[in-house]
C-alpha cells in the first residue's frame, strides 16, 4: 500500500473512531496522524474530575476509540500492530496503531456495520429477555479483549447490585463539582458537537427511573411503551487488575461488546455511575463476589416494540481532535 493510500485509510478510519462512546459524551481523546501510524493520547482538558476523579472514565472512553479504531482500519481491508501505552514518560500516550502488511482481522472487521449504528439507548427496553446464545457470544467477546464480562442473572444479586448504583448516585451527588459538570455536559450550546442533548434522553414520567439507570436530567426523548417489565440485563466488565492497561482494555472490550450487541439487534447502555465511586465498586465487587475489578456496568436488552429509531449524538469535526505531526 503506497503512503498516500495508507494515510488516507487512517484518516478515514479515525474519523469512525469518533463515533465511540465516552462520559457525557466528552470524546476526550487526541489522535496524531501520520503517513503510516496514528497516535491515541487522552485530551486532559476533557477530564471531569468531580464525575471522575482517578480517570477511569477518561482512559475507558479512550479505549473504546481504541477498538473502534482497529475495526475501522480492519472493514476498509488494513492490519495493524497495536503498541499501548508506548511512552512511560508520557501518560497522556494511550497506544500507536501502525499499518502493517497482512491480513485484516476478520473479527474486528465483522462489526465494521455496527460502528455508525450503535447508539446509547437510555430508554425502557422491551419484556423480551436477552437470548443466552447472544449473553455468551458477548461474555466471550469481552474475553478476547481481556476483561470478564459478568451477567447478572440472580434476582438477589441484581437486588443487592440496584441498591449499590442507587446508593452510588446518592452519593455522587454531594462530591464537589459533580453537578456542575452533569449541567455543563447537558446543556452545551448549539454545535457544540459534543455532550448529551436532550433528544438523547427520556422524558422522566416516574413509572421507570431506577436509581443508577438515569443519571442525566429528563431529556425530550419518549421513554418508551413497553408492555410488561422491562427484560434488559446488567452485563459488569472487570478486569484482573485495575491500573491504566487494565482501563485501557476495560475500553476496548467495552466497543467490542456493545458492537457485537447490536449486531444482534441489542439495544445497549454504558453505565458508569457505580464504579466511579470508590466504596461503591468495593460494594459492587462484593454484591458479586468478583475477584476481578468492576470497570463498567453495561445494561443491554431489545428495542421497545415500535422504538423510533435514535438520533446520532453529536461528535467533533476531525480537526478538533488532531494533533500536529
Amino acid at each position: 500500500m503506497s503512503t498516500d493510500l495508507a494515510a488516507g485509510l487512517l484518516e478515514r478510519a479515525v474519523q469512525l473512531a469518533l463515533r465511540a462512546p465516552s462520559v457525557h459524551n466528552t470524546q476526550p481523546w487526541r489522535w496524531r496522524l501520520r503517513p503510516r501510524e496514528v497516535e491515541l493520547h487522552t485530551d486532559t482538558a476533557r477530564h471531569l474530575p468531580g464525575t471522575d476523579p482517578d480517570r477511569r472514565d477518561l482512559v475507558i472512553s479512550c479505549g473504546a476509540a481504541l477498538h473502534h479504531l482497529r475495526v475501522a482500519v480492519a472493514g476498509f481491508g488494513g492490519a495493524v500492530e497495536v503498541d499501548r501505552l508506548p511512552d512511560p514518560e508520557d501518560s497522556s500516550h494511550l497506544a500507536t496503531v501502525r499499518l502493517v502488511e497482512g491480513q485484516p482481522d476478520r473479527s474486528a472487521a465483522a462489526l465494521f456495520g455496527q460502528l455508525a449504528r450503535r447508539h446509547s439507548d437510555r430508554r425502557r427496553y422491551s419484556p423480551e429477555p436477552v437470548p443466552a446464545a447472544h449473553v455468551a457470544a458477548l461474555v466471550e467477546r469481552a474475553a478476547q479483549l481481556g476483561a470478564v464480562a459478568v451477567p447478572v442473572t440472580d434476582r438477589a444479586v441484581l437486588r443487592r447490585m440496584t441498591e449499590v448504583l442507587g446508593r452510588a448516585a446518592r452519593e455522587q451527588r454531594h462530591e464537589p463539582g459533580y453537578l456542575a459538570e452533569l449541567l455543563t455536559w447537558t446543556r452545551r450550546y448549539a454545535d457544540a458537537g459534543d455532550g448529551v442533548p436532550p433528544a438523547a434522553v427520556p422524558v422522566r414520567t416516574g413509572q421507570w427511573d431506577e436509581p443508577g439507570l438515569q443519571r442525566f436530567p429528563s431529556g425530550t426523548l419518549a421513554p418508551g411503551r413497553g408492555l410488561g417489565p422491562d427484560g434488559g440485563l446488567l452485563l459488569v466488565l472487570a478486569t484482573a487488575k485495575d491500573d491504566t492497561a487494565a482501563r485501557l482494555a476495560a475500553g476496548e472490550a467495552t466497543s467490542a461488546v456493545l458492537l457485537t450487541a447490536t449486531r444482534g439487534g441489542l439495544a445497549t447502555d454504558p453505565l458508569s455511575q457505580a464504579v466511579e465511586v470508590p466504596a461503591a465498586r468495593r460494594d459492587l465487587r462484593a454484591a458479586l463476589g468478583l475477584a476481578e475489578h468492576p470497570q463498567l456496568v453495561i445494561r443491554l436488552g431489545f428495542p421497545a416494540p415500535g422504538a423510533p429509531p435514535l438520533e446520532p449524538t453529536p461528535r467533533r469535526p476531525l480537526r478538533a481532535v488532531l494533533l500536529p505531526p
